[in-house]
């Protein structure tokens, strides 16, 4: 049964935040089980590759100094995103600051679907912090963005504020030029800062307004979750050129077995080069480009609707070329929807299974009746 919005709008309100309506489609959708746990299996294979010392030198080569940095944690909220075609899941994209994960358990209350995602993403910033600090709990946490109130997915900031407090932690919302570091601690407004949960899309920490974040984090007085190398290793699209090539993935020293699972699992990935620019643009209508460092679908061409001038901005790069595999579509009420699968997971375990539903070229929501959306998994 389709929850009516004032269901979705007490979910949000028993949390004490303001009903965002327009990142909640009115929809579920449907995934077998088999697909879900082959997505589940691509997940946990990626994540053992990227622990590989081979694999992590050849990302690390495009990625910032600041990448080099190893804090000792893992990063929380990646999101790995799936198109499913005709011959199973193929992995188009990995975040490492994926959002939306806790609207997504208000979500399938509202649609009475048990989960116990909010307790797996409670105990995976613990375990980001005892990776770092051993067996203790940090006494407060900051949720660091940019003009925070203004952010999109602001309600959400609110809702992990509670989550920390109910479970006995001090929690603060704060914008990342009003930290300060001083004596060896990051403070905020007087208070010391042990965690922060990074909701930044300056994945490098270069800007000037996140240079306090970034001396208290290369200097280990705060625990940053997700961090810069989280990025470089995941997220960067450059890397999916190296996860789906069999060469690469041999001289890894991976057998056959696994390296299959990722080359039927990850659509396959190109970086753009003027040697193999004629090729590409010949092949370019079975093609996505995307920028190599990029998010949020910005700067995201189809391969059929490219012109000349963006052409010669794209191998410009870095970029990308990717299989193109076309989103699913769900019809309801008359209208079509695309719609792709998002695995929020965290150490190479899926906490949750959402999708998104949109119209037009890439994700978005923007669409009436678009936006996050439970998935039922059918065995």
């Amino acid at each position: 049964m389709i929850p009516d919005s004032a269901t979705l709008r007490r979910e949000c309100e028993s949390e004490g935040v303001a009903f965002p309506g327009s990142l909640f489609s009115p929809y579920r959708v449907e995934v077998s089980g088999e697909n879900a746990s082959r997505m589940a299996q691509i997940v946990k294979t990626i994540e053992r590759v990227a622990a590989l010392e081979a694999y992590r030198e050849s990302v690390l080569q495009w990625a910032p100094p600041i990448a080099r940095y190893d804090p000792g944690t893992h990063g929380v909220f990646f999101g790995y995103d799936f198109h499913i075609g005709k011959q199973g899941p193929k992995l188009i994209e990995i975040n490492t600051n994926a959002g939306g994960g806790y609207l997504n358990v208000l979500l399938a209350r509202a649609w009475g679907m048990q989960t116990k995602a909010e307790d797996a993403f409670f105990d995976m910033f613990m375990n980001e912090w005892k990776l770092k600090k051993g067996n203790t709990l940090p006494e407060r946490i900051a949720i660091v963005d940019d003009d925070c109130e203004s952010q999109f997915l602001y309600p959400e900031f609110r809702l992990f504020k509670k989550l920390f407090e109910k479970r006995g932690l001090a929690a603060v919302i704060a914008n990342a030029k009003d930290l300060e570091y001083r004596n060896g601690f990051l403070f905020y407004e007087e208070a010391r800062i042990d965690l922060v949960y990074n909701r930044l899309t300056d994945f490098s920490l270069e800007l000037e307004a996140h240079s306090v974040l970034r001396e208290a984090y290369l200097s280990g007085a705060v625990v940053l979750t997700p961090h810069p190398r989280a990025h470089a290793l995941y997220a960067d699209k450059r890397n999916l050129s190296v996860l789906t090539d069999r060469q690469c993935l041999s001289d890894f020293g991976l057998d056959e077995e696994t390296a299959d699972i990722l080359l039927q699992g990850i659509a396959k990935t190109r970086i753009v080069k003027k040697e193999n620019a004629e090729a590409l643009w010949h092949e370019r209508r079975q093609l996505f480009f995307k920028p190599g460092s990029g998010y949020g679908a910005k700067a995201v061409y189809r391969g059929e609707k490219l012109t000349k001038r963006v052409w010669g901005e794209i191998l410009e790069g870095p970029y990308v070329s990717q299989e193109y595999v076309p989103a699913m579509e769900f019809e309801a009420d008359g209208r079509i929807f695309k719609y792709d699968y998002r695995n929020f997971s965290y150490h190479g375990e899926v906490q949750l299974l959402a999708a998104r539903l949109y119209q037009g070229q890439t994700t978005n929501f923007r669409t009436e009746g678009g936006g996050f959306a439970p998935v039922a998994v059918i065995p």
